[in-house]
């Protein structure tokens, strides 16, 4: 199994190898539409993908390494690991920069923010603090290497979930991994101003019927609460525990569920 090369709030590090057991080489295509680190693709290494979110940012990111990983690398080699070059990085318009180094900004305050959050304010512009010594270190050369390989086999769009999912067809196999709306609690918005909510929630539970009616198989990772069993009436499903950071600190941590939901 092949690894990220990015932090994501809410990923499936801890469950991919549960997940993976879902995915065959059977199927004609891998389709993601909420792809985030996309831990699942780089672990199964599917022949044909198509991977989206919308987070125009991070699929530009994704693109870039499929496509012109050496100059992403050399941008990013050139930024030192410090809070004054973030916050730096952090202000500075991803616009202004050539497609590599805006790249190489996205990955650095991927790496380097408070758990791996990403977040923006109402004009759109990344807002997460420095995370420290917590945040870890840049992975290594190879795990990007690998990773612009097994990308080479993605389509690659920025997107909302809806459009992707009105692109499949009979053959695909498709995982979602939305960001979780759950009423009892407060759940922390780190994908885009756009807040997964309610509505999303109704709206995905739609797709998730109107899949199976074309049997397109399917695979959601979804918190164990009152949404989550609402988008699994009616179809298999499996409870999982995962270990979630309290406020982002290991030190504290607590058990939770997810709910894998198939047909």
């Amino acid at each position: 199994m092949s690894e990220t090369f990015l932090r994501w709030a809410g990923s499936k590090k801890q469950t991919v190898s549960v997940l993976s057991s879902y995915w065959s080489k059977e199927y004609d295509r891998y389709v993601e539409p909420f792809a985030g680190s996309a831990c699942l693709f780089f672990a199964v290494n599917p022949k044909n993908a198509l991977l989206s979110d919308i987070n125009g940012e991070l699929i530009f990111a994704y693109t870039q390494v499929r496509d012109n990983l050496a100059a992403v690398m050399r941008a990013l080699n050139s930024y030192q690991k410090g809070k004054g070059k973030y916050l730096s990085l952090r202000k500075t318009d991803p616009c202004t920069l050539s497609d590599a180094a805006r790249a190489a900004r996205f990955i650095y305050l991927n790496r380097y923010a408070f758990n791996g959050i990403y977040r923006t304010n109402q004009e759109g512009k990344f807002n997460v603090p420095y995370g420290g010594w917590r945040a870890g270190n840049m992975p290594a050369t190879q795990v990007f290497s690998t990773c612009s390989r097994l990308l080479q086999t993605a389509d690659l769009i920025a997107a909302s979930f809806e459009n992707t999912l009105s692109k499949t067809k009979a053959g695909d196999f498709v995982y979602m991994d939305p960001p979780f709306s759950v009423s009892r609690r407060r759940v922390f918005k780190e994908y885009d101003r756009a807040a997964f909510g309610p509505d999303n929630v109704d709206l995905l539970r739609k797709w998730l019927i109107r899949l199976n009616k074309k049997s397109i198989k399917f695979l959601v990772s979804y918190a164990e609460c009152k949404e989550g069993r609402y988008l699994a009436g009616g179809f298999a499903c499996r409870k999982v525990a995962v270990r979630r950071n309290i406020a982002g600190f290991t030190a504290s941590r607590r058990r939770s569920y997810e709910l894998l939901i198939s047909n």
